[in-house]
């Protein structure tokens, strides 16, 4: 019978994958209204002003008066409620500020590959607005460039994309899918903000600066990843996340902003990598039910109230870690220390199961999880174990079931 016993890893990190769900929708149509336009010319291109069709499906022409029609100007198509079915052309590179805001009969929208900039407010306001397909050049989302579509519920942002500028998708409430292309380098401030739908966002590897309230209010997101280059967590980035249970912060974040995690009241544990140098003032403050904070670092730079209003959050430390004294920002410390005791005497196999002796700071709680193969492990849990008087005997009558048996050691909350 072979008996293994796996390294532990603390404070395991699961892996999760985006979801990528980006609707296509080809429209087969009869007619389609001949429309109108206002434009001016410059340098032999062309810039349409205004819209002075009545049609409710409009295509865009590439040209005008055998002229390229290279931009859609601001206000361009502003307000206008007949408007549901829009396809802009190639030739066009750029939409401007507010350009089809408050068309809110608009429920598709296709964007051409020649378009580079969606400039500020773009399509804001479009209610009904459900399906966006975007050209793949797209480079820059404007501040609140698709804010108050509230029938949007899936959008894949290209790779091309660098930035997305604030509000961009400020409250889309019914926005439940978000997949980031790895061009994307920043999410600037309230990008996010009330879009309720969400429950689970991936926070991709290209992203350095997640801004200030940029998911606010995002009460139904459950389950959140950020990306290991992230460095910064902005002011309020997730104040009001009431149902963010699951937090994975990446290896480079040096800064959580203050407020930043604010009346998460459903977040039960959080794991601060050893890159963290700055927590702000009240960054988890009124997170009623987190129970356990585990710093893999060093004691660091948090202000006193960063775990405001929480009476409950104890902060666990590794074993070499300096810095550390009785209290941490108002909370009781506890040094997380577990090890496997391999002595003759308790490690091994005894009245038909296989055991071992945990020791380690008293009356921690510590999970033993199992799995049967370490290139694809899938680990469950078999008992959990306080450390009475520092420490616990454990034993695993399940053993003689399997080829191979693979132990690890987890913190429980």
């Amino acid at each position: 019978m072979l008996i293994k016993i796996f390294a532990m890893r603390l404070f395991e990190k699961p892996k999760q994958k985006a979801i990528q769900t980006c609707l296509a929708v080809l429209l087969v149509l009869p007619a389609v209204t001949q429309a109108q336009y206002d434009y001016l010319v410059e340098s032999g291109k062309v810039t349409i002003t205004a819209y002075t069709g009545s049609g409710e499906v409009v295509v865009i022409p590439d040209t005008l008066n055998s002229l390229s029609v290279a931009r859609i100007g601001s206000y361009a198509f502003y307000g206008l409620t007949n408007l549901t079915i829009l396809t802009i052309p190639i030739s066009v590179t750029s939409i401007g500020d507010s350009a089809f805001e408050d068309c809110d009969n608009l429920t598709n929208l296709s964007i051409g590959n020649g378009v580079i900039n969606i400039e500020n407010n773009a399509f804001a306001d479009c209610s009904r607005l459900t399906c966006v397909t975007f050209g793949n050049q797209v480079g820059s989302l404007g501040v609140g460039a698709f804010s108050f579509c509230t029938s949007l519920a899936n959008i894949t942002i290209p790779n091309r994309v660098t930035n997305i500028g604030s509000e961009a998708f400020y409250n889309c409430t019914n926005l439940n899918i978000v997949t980031l292309e790895t061009g994307v380098v920043s999410i600037g401030d309230g990008v996010f903000e009330q879009c309720r739908s969400l429950t689970t966002f991936t926070i991709p590897e290209s992203i350095t600066n997640v801004g200030d309230y940029a998911f606010e209010d995002c009460d139904n997101l459950t389950n959140l990843t950020i990306g290991n280059k992230v460095l910064n967590i902005g002011v309020d980035a997730f104040l009001d996340c009431t149902r963010l249970s699951s937090v994975i912060l990446g290896n480079h974040v040096s800064s959580i902003g203050v407020a930043a995690f604010g009346y998460c009241t459903s977040l039960i544990s959080i794991t601060i990598p050893n890159s963290v140098t700055n927590i702000g003032s009240e960054a988890f403050y009124n997170c009623t039910n987190l129970k356990a904070a585990y710093f893999q670092g060093n004691a660091l730079d948090a202000d006193f109230f960063a775990f405001d209003g929480n009476t409950t959050t104890i902060v666990y430390y590794l074993p070499g870690r300096i810095g550390w004294g009785p209290t941490f920002s108002g909370r009781p410390t506890v040094l997380w220390n577990p090890q496997v005791q391999l002595d003759r005497a308790t490690f091994g196999v005894r009245s038909n199961s296989f055991g071992f002796t945990i020791t380690g700071t008293s009356n921690l709680v510590i999970a033993v999880e199992t799995c049967t193969n370490l290139a694809k492990p899938v680990w469950s849990a078999v008992k959990t174990n306080m450390l009475t008087g520092g420490f616990s005997y454990f034993s695993d009558p399940q053993w003689t079931n399997h080829p191979g048996r693979f132990y690890r050691l987890r913190s429980v909350p």
